[in-house]
């Protein structure tokens, strides 16, 4: 209108592509305001990484190692000498030392397959597994920019599966030591067990510390709750094993609306 009354002209182009220009930005407005949670509505591919049975072990094991380690720091530190009283913990000591000490023969008897080959590859590394702990530093801080292609486990997860079985036999073994031979134990001998069990006992515990730690900075509780990890999360930790996974192994699962839509490929 204002083009038209300073030169006589209809300048209607000039409208039309103001217009459209003012669409185009309420657009990109809305467009912002409905991305703003990415993949929202689009389908995600999660592929299982967990059996059932491997959950349930790792969640009895987590319960009595805390049992375990609460209940021991009872009997060391004297300011929680009250919960130690009338023996309490002691009592809680030895009965959830029986589950704990069992339950990796349990999982070997169910999962002897799955069992085997974690004892096997967390004791076995590579050249790209050495080439992985140049990048731990950016790992640590979440940065997984150009880390080496991984197995089923990566070389981290190797590494703190090594020492845990270590320090579990370790922490084991001295403490049926302590329980069954304190009699026959001179002092000396006494002394050096419970420094075992101590010193494997702590460094069990740094080790769940970690693990802690990174189960939060890459997101990936839910993998031991629903035994699924997304197709995403596996490239980036664990691409060589996912390109052995079969596709009945895939779940397509889509969210929107706070709804849940899950189509299954022939998931066994």
């Amino acid at each position: 209108m204002a083009s038209k009354l300073r030169n006589g002209t209809d300048d209607s182009h000039g409208v039309e592509h103001l217009h459209r220009t003012q669409v185009q930005v309420l657009q990109g407005v809305v467009a912002q305001d409905v991305t703003i949670k990415p993949g929202s509505c689009e389908p995600v591919r999660l592929v299982r990484r967990y059996l059932p049975t491997q959950r349930w072990v790792h969640w009895v094991g987590v319960i009595t190692f805390l049992a375990l380690l609460l209940s021991g720091v009872a009997l060391l530190v004297p300011s929680f000498a009250f919960a130690a009283a009338n023996g309490w913990t002691r009592f809680i000591h030895r009965v959830a030392v029986v589950p704990f000490v069992l339950l990796p023969i349990i999982y070997a008897l169910l999962n002897p397959k799955e069992a085997l080959e974690l004892v096997i590859e967390s004791f076995t590394y590579s050249r790209e597994d050495l080439e992985w702990f140049k990048h731990m530093p950016a790992y640590f801080l979440g940065h997984t920019r150009g880390l080496p292609p991984q197995g089923r486990i990566n070389a981290g997860q190797k590494l703190h599966h090594a020492s845990t079985f270590l320090m579990f036999i370790a922490v084991s073994v001295s403490g049926f030591i302590l329980i069954l031979g304190k009699s026959n134990l001179g002092q000396s001998g006494l002394a050096l067990a419970a420094m075992v069990h101590d010193l494997s006992m702590l460094g069990l515990t740094v080790m769940m510390v970690g693990h802690l730690y990174f189960t939060f900075l890459y997101d990936a509780l839910n993998a031991m709750l629903t035994g699924f990890v997304t197709e995403e999360y596996a490239k980036m930790e664990h691409r060589k094993w996912l390109e052995t996974v079969p596709e009945n192994e895939f779940v397509v699962r889509t969210k929107g609306g706070g709804k849940s839509l899950e189509q299954k490929q022939n998931l066994k």
